[in-house]
């Protein structure tokens, strides 16, 4: 686990101390002002730590394959038990990234990585939730490692997504085809590959200290499947369009994951051959492009911020300019600075796209108090065009963003299921929709369940932890089954979200 400055993430009650430290130490007036008002008021809106605790349950719903004997969500059950038969592969387990019943490897990878974040930044935070946390990781980890078991071979997929679609079925009734896909030598995916090759470099961290045995069969295999990555280039959605298209295409490339994975596994190995190919193909992978989404597609943000910290906190000089490129983000994304180009609701929610927008906001918010972490530990702040942001403003902005997912919004609406008064009540998710096999033991048959889907009734299981797609820009939200770019969850916006919270529940005492 990695161990925090008391500075940074103590309950701040010293804060006034520090700061006569910190200006002692430097003659900048600036820093002193920074780090001036460093702590939040007292008593927090919001329960973070509820949050949190139902922000790792949600992953217990999604799960996939045997499950077992401690499976807190229990309307859900065993599924895809003969996963990967088709290829003669054990691919039983892993997750359904949405309200789906397929499992696609690239959103599950970048899951991981995210959630593996998490742990690494803020575990140390998490208390008894850490262990629900690494079991989610874990539960991820256990299948890539089944789906790389063959040298220059990733299975990235379970499941026809158009057949799967075309039924409303419980996960534990699926009688669609559970066709397995592949990226290969002939048919190269460099983007799923070395995002799964982070996931393993990140998970490898997580589990270092609690199984090294498992941590080091971990860093093996993300260093055989990045160099498969590196040495067959190209992106999985051209040999697979008819299958991972229009749903998880690599729309960014996969120069991104190329710089990413080698930056996780620079973290992971310390190994100066990672160092040298971030050196050597920053640039061309587009380490200094303009681009500033974070998601399941593009993950050059992500990249700038991880490798800022290698300069700002271990003094590696080479990276030195993606502390400038991490700034760029910031500095696009806080209103009222000269290079602002970040969108938001009247509410002030984040909006990026109308699909599951609000996966972009759980995944800046991550970063934000991830790289707020990193400048704090390193005295440093953002200038933008002149204008001085502090860490302080970073964590502000962050929690705006997680309290408007909470509830602080303008249908006084929290976006997370199961928290609060007043949440979402028709996901598109379709084994929360029917009824469990408990309440229904009867298989439900392939278009059977379209009556449920379209009807007006409340979800008769709760996915707790689930968080939404989200409103529109105008800050509306219909509630609708049918409308999965509202309502449907995804595995990939509650993983950043995990961390989030955590840093949100430790600052207010919650933790």
């Amino acid at each position: 686990m990695a161990l925090y400055p008391v500075s940074a993430y103590s309950s701040f009650s010293s804060s006034s101390t520090l700061l006569i430290l910190l200006c002692f130490f430097t003659s900048s007036l600036l820093l002193c002002n920074a780090f001036q008002h460093h702590h939040h008021p007292r008593v927090a809106r919001h329960n973070y730590r509820d949050a949190l605790t139902k922000s790792i349950l949600f992953f217990e719903g999604q799960r996939s394959g045997r499950l077992p004997s401690n499976q807190r969500m229990t309307w859900r059950r065993d599924s895809g038990l003969s996963d990967g038969a088709a290829m003669h592969v054990d691919l039983v387990g892993g997750y359904y990234d949405a309200g789906d019943n397929v499992k696609f490897g690239f959103p599950m990878a970048f899951t991981t990585t995210m959630l593996s974040w998490s742990v690494i930044e803020f575990g140390g935070l998490m208390k008894g939730e850490l262990q629900h946390a690494k079991e989610a990781i874990r539960w991820a980890t256990d299948y890539l490692l089944k789906a790389t078991v063959h040298p220059d071979t990733i299975y990235v997929q379970v499941g026809d997504a158009n057949k799967d679609h075309a039924c409303w079925e419980r996960p534990e009734d699926m009688d669609t085809s559970r066709s397995v896909f592949k990226v290969d030598r002939n048919t190269p995916g460099s983007d799923v590959a070395a995002e799964t090759a982070a996931a393993l470099a990140a998970a490898s961290v997580v589990f270092r200290r609690s199984d090294p045995t498992y941590s080091k069969l971990l860093i093996r295999r993300a260093i055989r499947v990045f160099q498969f990555a590196d040495r067959y280039r190209g992106a999985y959605s051209n040999g697979l369009k008819n299958y991972v298209c229009p749903f998880y295409c690599s729309y960014s490339g996969y120069q991104d994951e190329l710089l990413w994975g080698a930056a996780w596994l620079h973290k992971a190995t310390r190994n100066p051959t990672f160092l040298s190919y971030i050196q050597v193909n920053g640039q061309t992978l587009g380490a200094d492009d303009s681009d500033n989404t974070f998601g399941w597609d593009n993950k050059h943000v992500g990249a700038r911020i991880l490798l800022s910290k290698a300069f700002l906190l271990q003094r590696v000089q080479s990276l030195h300019d993606y502390k400038g490129h991490a700034d760029n983000f910031i500095c696009s994304l806080v209103p009222g600075t000269p290079f602002s180009q970040a969108q938001y609701t009247p509410g002030g929610l984040l909006f990026k796209m109308s699909d599951s927008n609000m996966q972009y906001v759980t995944s800046t918010s991550f970063l934000l108090v991830t790289y707020a972490k990193y400048l704090t530990s390193a005295h440093k702040v953002v200038n933008c065009g002149g204008t001085i942001i502090t860490p302080k403003r970073l964590r502000v902005i962050a929690k705006k963003q997680v309290d408007y997912l909470l509830g602080d919004n303008p249908l006084k609406m929290s976006y997370m299921v199961g928290y609060g008064p007043r949440y979402p009540q028709r996901i598109h998710h379709r084994g929360s929709s029917l009824p469990s096999i408990a309440k229904h033991p009867a298989k439900i048959q392939c278009s059977a369940g379209f009556n449920i889907m379209h009807s007006q009734s409340p979800n008769p299981n709760i996915l707790v932890g689930a968080v939404v797609g989200g409103p529109d820009q105008h800050d509306r939200f219909p509630d609708q089954r049918s409308d999965f770019e509202q309502s449907e969850p995804s595995t990939y916006t509650n993983a950043p979200l995990v961390g989030a919270l955590t840093y949100l529940a430790h600052s207010f005492g919650q933790l």
